[in-house]
């Protein structure tokens, strides 16, 4: 996949190293500054292991895919990385992540130190957001909404292909919009956020307790479609909910183009289809959005902590 041009100081050698950290894997990559994916692998993040462990491995990456980009004869010129949790990404502080056991882990200066490059620390979900909004399914759009609906549900207000973090590095936590009120107790805490009721872990959920039959959201789906009662019930549930969610978040952002992530997404008309019909019956003054299925996949995160090692090499040789 390909970007923008590639800008005229870049050379062809020239590439970013990224990672895209999660609770079970990293996605890594040599990106080019169009776009354009050099080499690409996975490994696991081995959280069971503790914080310091995963920071360990996240070094070890890194520097090994530097290492790999300069025996290629390529260039590495900067380094990002994105995490999930709460992100100070204007101090590079990992504040807090549930899935990794981060608290207060100052990365950037870590991975700096280590490999002595530029580097970039984001949130996971803004940089697939920054991603999709430059590369994908959002490109050419100056107001994007990215939505990721997978194990959780959290959301990415793009404008002019930045991200907004808000002022703690919070912000985009859709997921915990109560639409529900009463209903299913969040991780969070509360009852009936949008995440307990409408996300893919929420829907496999819902529809065993309906049922007694384990099942995933891709279960669900393809039972919905095939006619099965108790899987259209549990699939209308959720995306009325999610309707909700959206209407709400329109409200807010105003966005031209909503994107749809995650692995809820991959049902593709199956979701968008409906959740169109819902989301306008809700809508009143507000402008309906564009629904569109995000682009990238997986490959959505780990693009966008190239774009962010870009910017911030931009912004020091703007300096």
């Amino acid at each position: 996949m390909t970007g923008p041009a590639t800008p005229a100081p870049y050379r062809p050698t020239d590439v970013v190293v990224a990672l895209d950290v999660g609770g079970t894997g990293m996605k890594c990559a040599l990106v080019r500054p169009d776009g354009g994916t050099v080499h690409a692998e996975r490994h696991r993040t081995g959280a069971e292991r503790g914080p310091s462990a995963v920071v360990a491995s996240i070094l070890d990456v890194a520097e090994g895919l530097a290492a790999k980009a300069r025996a290629d004869g390529l260039t590495p010129l900067a380094l990002g990385v994105v995490v999930p949790g709460v992100v100070d990404e204007a101090t590079g502080t990992a504040v807090w992540s549930a899935n990794l056991g981060f608290r207060d882990v100052p990365l950037r200066a870590l991975l700096g130190t280590r490999l002595g490059l530029p580097t970039a620390l984001g949130h996971d979900v803004r940089a697939g957001g920054i991603a999709e909004a430059r590369l994908g399914a959002g490109r050419g759009t100056r107001h994007v909404l990215f939505v990721a609906i997978g194990t959780g549900i959290a959301a990415a207000h793009v404008v002019d292909g930045s991200a907004f973090a808000g002022a703690h590095g919070a912000a985009g936590e859709l997921g915990h919009i109560v639409v529900r009120p009463g209903g299913p107790r969040c991780g969070c805490g509360a009852l009936g956020c949008l995440e307990a009721v409408a996300s893919a872990a929420a829907v496999g959920r819902r529809y065993t307790a309906l049922t007694g039959a384990a099942a995933t959201a891709a279960d669900v789906v393809d039972r919905a479609v095939g006619g099965e009662e108790a899987a259209r019930q549990v699939w209308r549930e959720t995306v009325e909910a999610l309707a909700d969610g959206l209407a709400i978040a329109q409200a807010l952002y105003d966005a031209e183009v909503v994107v749809l992530g995650g692995g809820l997404a991959e049902a593709g008309a199956d979701l968008l289809d409906p959740l169109g019909t819902a989301l306008r019956r809700r809508l009143t003054f507000q402008t309906v959005p564009r629904l569109r299925r995000a682009a990238l996949g997986d490959e959505a995160g780990c693009l966008g902590a190239a774009l962010l090692a870009l910017d911030a090499l931009e912004t020091l040789e703007t300096r």
